[in-house]
Order: structure tokens, then C-alpha cells, then sequence
């Protein structure tokens, strides 16, 4: 018997890139195609023409020579056992029995042609048999085996030599030589077909054909030395060769049965190891790798009936999956339904892209069943009916089986799944709206200020939908749901990046902005960082602007109006639900006032403990090095633009609720004893900012804020006498601003006070001028050097003729009194302009700069000395300056 390549197992149908790797493969075989059968048909013409002389054993003509190794190969070919051998088939017969006998009965160069021949009949007449058309294999087969009875002939006829005698020694070893060139050749021929057909390893397929092949080859070459022997010395006995062939082909077929019965379950055992995936398209997919490796199968179909979603009873599907799940191997899946029925979701896989004209093999389907319940079908194409067909379907059977098994386990698994998001989905989400509910929001919340800098401003806005009952109530529960939801349809219109919107219940809706901008505007006192709350309220108006559009509810067009309530903090202040409880407190408020929008005050949360924990985190904040900021503000001259002065502010870096204006922590100062210590660490680091800019050669005075309870402190003047010593600061280059108030005009110990501070040297300025209760009174009793006119009439002196009399009014006392007169919060160029008209000289405000911490303050005072023109003195008539 010999091994030839049975032309089954085409090339892999691969997906995507796959693809020009199969044509390259395709390619390569068409070129081994031609140049096998270009080499057999010149080895076998020129064999006929070469004068090579047979053995002289037997004493038969030339013709009846070559109608015998005719028949011998043609016999030989029509007793072929097939194997597989991975996804191909390879081909095994009596070949070297019939070449050994040919070798002897014909002239040596008539074996290749009489090869040829005899193999393609054979060949059509078994595809003849069959009904199908082969000529192609057919061919392939036959310029193979034409080959190897080429080399097989030249090697037996160069050591045996011409016209050898049969029994001798030399001739038998140059048959068993040639029967192994022809085994060589022929099984090398099937191994490179294959590896370029399947893609696989060539090694892998030589050794399981070779396995497979090597016990028949030694049997063959033993039976045609066997019955050569006999014709030479017992003819009477070849009447026992056919009994003799007859068994030896059934132990073949047995060996051959055995080896892919053994294939098959190893290949089953693997395949079964790997049904074991979570997801039934896992699961499908291993089972349909599975069948093509266990089976040698050309196509395997998966059907699956069995419904995956809880309570599902029909499918209105119509489009199908072609996504591919394999590469290797032409895997798709599909899902198609059928009104009414549960899903049926078809997966296949294709091994190979059979010719037209390849033989068949038998298509097996049996039911996927586990305890009585259908899971679906499993369909198996064989390439080839290597086994008898029971052996097939029992094996069809059992993997069905087993595939059953694991799709139900995978179906079950996915269930499970799906009712756990479905029960995670709902336990996060509102039912009506598709929301995330408090819960979520809470949660979700917590986790995103968690991964912002604790520093961060973020802002919680709570909505309210007003007079929502009504609607309840005249239109019924259901119109209500609708508002509900179409409110939060244009909430998720109007959502950015980041936002969490959620329903908290009934008519109560919450957003969280995790990122919030700081705004600036003219409306942002000096004294006061840039807030975020301005853009908050902004979002606010926007979010009340998109929900009150109106909406046709039932046929009656309804505008919702909401009532938002805002609270702004930074990241690392508190819990989300902290600040989903001050925004109901703002919300509240709003709701009191009767006004869209209100933000958090903590004055009207009855629930804050701010107050309480303020001052000793006060306390704490003087003793830290890193919590109270001194921010410096220069004043200039309006008309040079050079430095008059320098106002010192403070804030708190509160390592809880962010960075806090004065407003918020000075009335604490205040109250609770903390006055003095404040007092004495503000005044200590504007003197030593002073002392920095003084030895820069700067003469420049700075001006803090006292407040009226510090000029009730006998000791005061002694406190600024000593920080003035301590930093050597000439005592005319401090500035004491004053907040004039009626408590402060009508006390005795303040005017002592004062007039303590005069002797010592320091200037006294009234801060905030105008808006006392008793202003005038107040400067025409106490010497003051400065007047600072408040920034509400700057603001609005262009357009209120009153602010423009006070600020005009302030000019002409200060002129009077001989102090200066400083505008506070200019910040446009238009608002400097009406200041000289008046007469004002001088001014601080955005417009010339904004507060700068301690070690930059110097560099912007040394920029506008330097950019201011310098003061010329006029010379007098009489010629003296």
C-alpha cells in the first residue's frame, strides 16, 4: 500500500487579514500541481524511450509485460483504505505490491507510464462508482504516484542492473529500495499537499501519517517478495494469495479503524475540556473548533433554541450577527427568529472550501437535549466516511451530548448574569425616569470627589419642581410621570461630561458639577478670591431655562417651573450628602423667597456646626505656617500710574472648606477671643512684607484693616509700637484702615486710642467712607490721613448722578481735611478717567492690579515706579525751586 493525498481538505476560509494568507496558500498548491504534473508526465514519456532491459526471471513479452504491471496497479488502487489526517484525508493501497510485481514483469521504463494510467483509471472508475466528478484529484493523485513509481524504478533498476535474476539477493534488495523511494516520495508529495492545504505544521502530519502507514508498508513489500518467491519456486501455492491479500486487507482496515477511533477520542477528550466557557457564543465557538477536529468535518452547524433571556417567549429579531468568531477556521454565528418562538441563534463553521467536484460525506444531525428540555441541534458534515456511519453518529451523539451540557450550563450562567445587572440596574437606577436614584448618586458621587484634588471647587444643584401636586392632581398620576420624565430627558440633553443627574424621589431631581470654574467679575470684591459660585448659578439658570420650555402633556401645554437650590464647596469639604443637604437648605430658601435660584448660607442652615468649630480651627490656623494667606493689593497715582500705597489682605486656606474671605472668619476673630492674637499676626506679616519692599528701596506704606474692637484695647498702640521696632518700620509708612461705624464714632476709649496711634506716627484711614452712619461727624472729630471711598459708588457713579456727588463729595472733604482720597474697585479704564475728572488722585482695583501674595508684590511695585514719568517741579518766577 502507498500514501497519496485525498484532494478533501482545502484551504482554511479564513476572515480579515486571513484572507491573503489563504490565497498565498492556494497559490502555492496550484503551483505544486503543475510542477508534480509536469514532472510525471516527462518522467513516464521518457521512460518509454529509454532501452532499459527486464528481469529474466519471467519470459513474457513487452506488451503482455506492461498489461500486467497494468492491472497490478490498477488492482492496488482499487483495494485503497483511507485516514484522516488532521482536517485531510490520505489515501493507503496495495501500491508497492503492484510496483514490485510490475518492476519484474515489465520492461523498467514502461512502470511510470503504466502507473499513470492504472491509477487514473482506477481512480475514475471509483469516482465513476460514487457518481461524482474528481478529474482534478483524480490527476493530482496520479501525477503523484507517477512520480514515486519514477524514482522507485530508477533506483531498483541502478543497484539491481540490467536484466537481473528475481531470486537473487541484489534483486530483492533493489525492490525493497525502490518499494522505499516510492514510500518516500509519494507520502513527501501528500505531507507538503496537506501542510499547504490546512496551514499546519509539516512535521505534525508526517508522524500521524506515517504512524498510521508504516506497518502496511512492511506488509506490502513482504507480500510482493512473498508471491514473487512462489512464482519462482511454488506456483501451486499463489491459489492461497487471495485468501492471504483478503485478510490482510481487513487487518489494514482494522489497524486504520483502530488508530482513528483513537484520534477521535483523544480529540474528543480536548474538545470537551474546552466547552467550559461562561457565555453560550464561548461555548458554541469551542464546540464548533471541537467537531471540525474530533469529526475531520468540512462543515459543523449549532443551533440553539434554548431561550437565554428570564421569561422570554419571542423575539422579534431581524437582523443577523455576521461578525466572525474565528480566524482560522470560516466560524460565523447568525441569530434568526421566528414570530412567536424563542430565539434560535445558528453558529457554523466551515473547515475548508470544498471543490465542486470533491466526494461528500454523510450529514449527521442530532438533538441537543438535557433532561427531557431542547437546546438545539447539532449538524455535522463529514469529509469523508472513514468509519462506518454508526460509528459516526455514535460519536455525533455522545459530543452533542456533551455540547448540550455545557450550552445549557452556559445559557443558565448568562441568565444568572442578566438578572444580576437587571437587579444592579434597577437597585441604581430610578424606574421611571432611567436616573440614578439617591443611592447611586450617593455612591457615584462620593467616589468622583474622591478622585478630584480636595482643593477643587464642585457644586450640588437640588431642583424642585414647583406646584407639581397640582398637576397630580388635575391631570392625574400618570401626566405627572410624564413631566417627570420628560424633565429628565432634557436634563440628560442638557448633561456635560462628568455631571451625575439623578432623581432623589417624588419631584426632586440633583445634579453634581465635579468641576466648577471660578469666575471673576466686576461684582467680586477686592478682599475676595474668584468664586465658583457665579458659574454654578449660571448652570443653575440654565438648567431652569431648559426644563421650563413648554410641553404638551395630555393635550394641555404645561411650562414647568423649578425651584434650584445651590451650595458650592471644595472636594475634600464634605460627603456628597452633606452637600445634597445644604443645597436643601438652599432650596428651601429659595422656595421662601420665592425665587428661582438661591445658594447655600450657612446662616440659614440651623444645622451647621461651622459656627462651633471655627474658632478653635482658628486657633489652630494661627499657629500653622501654611493656612492664613497675606495677599497684597498695591494703590497708585491715577495720573502717573506709579505705587502710592499697598492695602494688606488675608485669607484662609481652611484645610476643610477651601479658601475663605475675611467676611467669613472675622466676626469669629471677633467673638471669641481671638481678636488680639488675629490682630498681632496680620499686622506682623504685612510689616515684614513692608520691610521687603522698603529694603528693595521702595518707599511705600502698607495699610491693614483694623478692626473696632482692636481700638478698644488700651494696649493697641503699645502692640503696633513694638511690630513697627521689631521690623524697623518707620511708623508714617503703616496705615491703619478703619471701618467707620456707630460704635466706633460714638466711643470714648477709641478716640484715646487713636489719638495714641497720631503720636505714634501711624496714618489712620477711613475704609469703606459713605457708608456709615455717621461719617462726617466722625472725620471732623478725628484727625484722619486717607479716605477710601466705597466700591458700590464707583461702581455706579457713571450712571447714578448720585454715587458720582458722593465720590465728588468725598474728593472735595479729603481736599479739606487734607488727606487723601483712594477709590476703591476701579476696574475699567473708563472708571479712571471719571475719577481724574472729579479730582480723585488715587485708586486701587483690578484695573491696575489684583491681590499678588508676599514674594511678588515687589517686582509689579518696582514695574510701576519705573513706568510712572517722573515728577518735575515747576521753577518760580524769582528763579528759586
Amino acid at each position: 500500500m502507498t500514501s497519496s493525498t485525498a484532494v478533501t481538505a482545502m484551504a482554511p476560509r479564513d476572515a480579515g487579514g486571513a484572507v491573503v494568507a489563504s490565497v498565498r496558500r492556494a497559490s502555492a498548491v496550484r503551483m505544486l500541481f503543475a510542477s508534480v504534473l509536469v514532472a510525471a508526465f516527462a518522467s513516464a514519456f521518457a521512460g518509454v524511450f529509454l532501452p532499459l532491459s527486464s528481469t529474466e526471471s519471467f519470459t513474457v513479452t513487452p506488451i503482455v509485460g506492461v498489461g500486467m504491471a497494468l492491472l497490478l496497479v490498477m488492482l492496488g488502487q482499487l483495494g485503497r483504505l483511507r485516514f484522516r489526517v488532521g482536517r485531510g484525508t490520505v489515501s493507503v493501497s496495495w501500491a508497492e505490491t503492484a510496483f514490485i510485481l510490475g518492476f519484474t514483469f515489465a520492461p523498467p521504463g514502461w512502470v511510470p507510464a503504466a502507473t499513470l494510467v492504472g491509477v487514473a483509471a482506477a481512480w475514475l472508475f471509483i469516482t465513476w462508482l460514487n457518481g461524482q466528478r474528481m478529474v482534478a484529484d483524480v490527476v493530482h493523485l496520479a501525477a503523484s504516484l507517477t512520480l514515486g513509481a519514477s524514482g522507485a524504478t530508477f533506483i531498483s533498476y541502478v543497484i539491481a542492473g540490467p536484466a537481473a535474476s528475481v531470486d537473487s539477493r541484489r534483486t530483492q534488495l533493489a525492490l525493497v529500495a525502490g518499494a522505499a523511494v516510492y514510500q518516500v516520495i509519494t507520502l513527501g508529495l501528500a505531507v507538503l499537499t496537506l501542510t499547504l492545504r490546512q496551514d499546519a505544521a509539516p512535521m505534525q502530519v508526517a508522524v500521524q501519517a506515517l504512524h498510521a502507514k508504516l506497518p502496511m508498508f512492511v506488509g506490502n513489500v513482504i507480500v510482493g517478495l512473498s508471491i514473487l518467491y512462489l512464482l519462482v519456486n511454488g506456483p501451486v501455492w499463489l491459489i492461497a494469495v487471495p485468501v492471504v491479500l483478503w485478510l490482510l486487507q481487513r487487518g489494514y482496515r482494522s489497524h486504520l479503524r483502530a488508530e482513528e477511533e483513537k484520534r477521535i477520542w483523544a480529540a474528543f477528550a480536548r474538545a470537551t475540556r474546552t466547552l467550559n466557557g461562561s457565555t453560550e457564543r464561548a461555548v458554541a465557538e469551542a464546540g464548533l473548533r471541537g467537531a471540525l477536529d474530533v469529526f475531520g468535518a468540512r462543515r459543523v452547524e449549532i443551533e440553539v433554541t434554548l431561550s437565554l433571556s428570564p421569561g422570554s417567549s419571542g423575539a422579534s429579531l431581524t437582523s443577523v450577527d455576521k461578525n466572525p468568531i474565528g480566524s482560522s477556521l470560516g466560524l460565523s454565528a447568525g441569530v434568526v427568529a421566528d414570530g412567536g418562538l424563542p430565539e434560535d441563534r445558528r453558529y457554523a463553521a466551515d473547515a475548508w472550501e470544498r471543490a465542486s467536484d470533491a466526494m461528500p460525506g454523510p450529514v449527521i444531525t442530532r438533538a441537543m437535549t438535557v433532561g427531557g428540555a431542547q437546546v438545539g441541534d447539532l449538524t455535522v458534515w463529514l469529509a469523508e466516511p472513514a468509519l462506518p456511519a454508526a460509528q459516526d453518529e455514535l460519536a455525533v451523539s455522545a459530543f452533542a451530548d456533551v455540547l448540550a451540557g455545557a450550552l445549557h450550563d452556559a445559557a443558565a450562567r448568562e441568565r444568572l448574569a442578566l438578572l444580576d445587572a437587571q437587579v444592579a440596574y434597577e437597585g441604581a437606577h430610578d424606574p421611571l425616569t432611567g436616573l440614578a436614584n439617591r443611592a447611586a448618586l450617593l455612591s457615584d458621587g462620593d467616589e468622583t470627589l474622591k478622585s478630584l484634588n480636595p482643593d477643587c471647587p464642585v457644586a450640588v444643584l437640588l431642583l424642585d419642581v414647583n406646584n407639581f401636586r397640582e398637576v397630580n392632581r388635575t391631570l392625574g398620576y400618570r401626566a405627572g410621570d410624564a413631566v417627570l420624565r420628560t424633565m429628565a430627558e432634557r436634563l440628560i440633553d442638557l448633561s456635560r461630561e462628568q455631571e451625575i443627574i439623578a432623581r432623589l424621589g417624588d419631584d426632586e431631581f440633583a445634579i453634581l458639577l465635579p468641576t466648577v470654574a471660578a469666575v471673576t467679575d466686576s461684582s467680586t470684591p477686592l478682599q475676595e478670591v474668584p468664586s465658583p459660585l457665579p458659574h454654578a448659578l449660571r448652570r443653575a439658570r440654565e438648567v431652569i431655562d431648559a426644563v421650563g420650555k413648554p410641553v404638551d402633556i395630555d393635550g394641555v401645554r404645561l411650562v414647568t417651573e423649578v425651584a434650584v437650590g445651590v451650595v458650592v464647596e471644595t472636594a475634600g469639604c464634605a460627603e456628597l450628602g452633606e452637600l445634597i443637604r445644604r443645597a436643601g437648605v438652599a432650596l428651601d430658601q429659595a422656595k421662601a423667597l420665592n425665587v428661582a435660584v438661591a445658594a447655600y448660607d450657612s446662616n440659614h442652615d440651623p444645622t451647621s456646626t461651622d459656627h462651633l468649630s471655627l474658632p478653635a480651627e482658628l486657633l489652630d490656623a494661627l499657629t500653622a505656617d501654611d493656612q492664613l494667606i497675606l495677599m497684597l493689593q498695591p494703590e497708585v497715582d491715577l495720573e502717573t500710574g506709579a505705587p502710592t500705597g499697598v492695602e494688606a489682605l488675608i485669607r484662609w486656606n481652611h484645610p476643610r472648606r477651601g479658601l475663605l474671605t475675611p467676611d467669613s472668619f472675622v466676626r469669629t476673630a471677633e467673638n471669641g477671643g481671638l481678636l488680639g492674637p488675629f490682630t498681632r499676626y496680620i499686622l506682623d506679616r504685612a510689616l515684614l512684607a513692608a520691610a521687603g519692599w522698603a529694603a528693595a528701596g521702595l518707599d511705600v506704606p502698607v495699610s491693614v484693616n483694623v478692626s473696632a474692637r482692636s481700638l478698644l484695647d488700651v494696649t493697641f498702640p503699645a502692640q503696633v509700637a513694638e511690630a513697627l521696632r521689631r521690623h524697623r518700620i518707620v511708623p508714617d509708612r503703616l496705615v491703619l484702615e478703619v471701618t467707620e461705624s456707630l460704635a466706633v464714632s460714638n466711643s470714648t476709649v477709641v478716640d484715646e486710642v487713636l489719638d495714641a496711634l497720631r503720636e505714634l506716627g501711624v496714618q489712620i484711614s477711613v475704609d469703606d467712607f459713605g457708608t456709615g452712619f455717621s461719617s462726617l461727624a466722625f472725620v471732623t472729630r478725628v484727625v484722619v490721613d486717607e479716605l477710601k471711598v466705597d466700591r458700590s459708588f464707583v461702581q455706579e457713579m457713571a450712571d447714578s448722578p448720585s454715587a458720582a456727588a458722593i465720590v465728588r463729595g468725598a474728593v472735595e472733604l479729603g481736599t479739606r481735611l487734607g488727606a487723601r482720597v483712594v477709590a476703591e474697585g476701579v476696574e475699567t479704564a473708563d472708571q479712571r478717567a471719571a475719577l481724574l475728572a472729579l479730582g480723585c488722585t488715587s485708586a486701587q482695583g483690578y484695573h491696575f492690579s489684583r491681590p499678588l501674595p508676599a514674594d511678588k508684590i515687589v517686582p509689579v511695585l518696582q514695574q510701576m515706579t519705573a513706568a510712572a514719568p517722573p515728577t518735575i517741579l515747576p521753577l518760580r518766577v524769582d528763579g528759586a525751586s
